[in-house]
């Protein structure tokens, strides 16, 4: 028999280039990633850091105590997976470090996730999902008022941070600040967790069917359950 060599490695996340993506990632159990804001301040150094090292295009963000989301818009393959394991890796050793609490296991759940989005309304929706995180967590009574996220730097934050982001696919609606500080729209808001929960493609039918068969994803369009029987045998 060949030698065990250990697992095998991973594959890497596939976020081809030219799509935008929703990314996020969550602390492992119940830990915290940030406790104070000198642990926000200290992700957004990072964060500077990862984009120095690998740039890629970043369309907005949203810190949150136990989690985070960003939404990018990748040139190439390859360039998602580079800026977040980088992103992530360095932000937890470094934390770790920070808290001197090394037998704390690993910060994060495990790698990030993603999830495709159409640049349509859709992209709206998504991006005022992301921002109204702190209101529905009741940290915050408006989107506006949440200091870690790139709302809050376009709005006047530090000038090195407002340099790593840009500008999106699509128009930005004049109204965009009171669509943020609006009511979250129920249906609108449930189909979103719906993607994010099976990382399946957000946008209209034909293009979610149309990019999860490019990328591999069509698992995620299936009904959740067991198969349906058919003569006493699974499909």
């Amino acid at each position: 028999m060949p030698a065990d060599n250990g697992p095998m490695p991973r594959s890497a996340r596939q976020c081809p280039g030219d799509h935008v993506y929703h990314i996020w990632n969550r602390a492992a159990g119940r830990l915290r990633l940030f406790k104070k804001d000198a642990d926000y301040l200290a992700f957004e150094r990072v964060l500077l850091q990862a984009h120095r090292r690998h740039p890629l295009k970043l369309l907005d963000w949203c810190l949150m105590p136990n989690h985070w989301h960003f939404v990018v818009w990748p040139d190439r393959d390859g360039q998602v997976t580079a800026f977040f394991r980088w992103l992530t890796h360095t932000h937890a050793m470094r934390s770790i470090t920070h808290r001197r609490v090394m037998g704390m296991g690993p910060l994060y759940q495990g790698r990030f996730k993603s999830l495709p989005v159409q640049d349509d309304r859709h992209l709206l929706s998504l991006l005022r999902y992301v921002h109204r995180n702190p209101v529905r967590a009741k940290l915050a009574r408006r989107a506006s008022l949440w200091r870690w996220t790139s709302q809050a730097v376009r709005d006047g934050g530090a000038s090195e941070l407002k340099s790593i982001l840009t500008d999106w696919p699509i128009a930005r609606p004049r109204n965009w600040s009171q669509l943020v500080n609006g009511e979250d729209p129920p249906r609108e808001t449930e189909d979103i967790r719906e993607c994010i929960r099976r990382s399946r493609p957000y946008g209209d039918a034909e293009w979610t069917k149309r990019t999860a068969e490019r990328l591999k994803l069509a698992w995620t369009l299936r009904p959740r359950g067991r198969p349906a029987k058919i003569h006493g045998q699974d499909r």
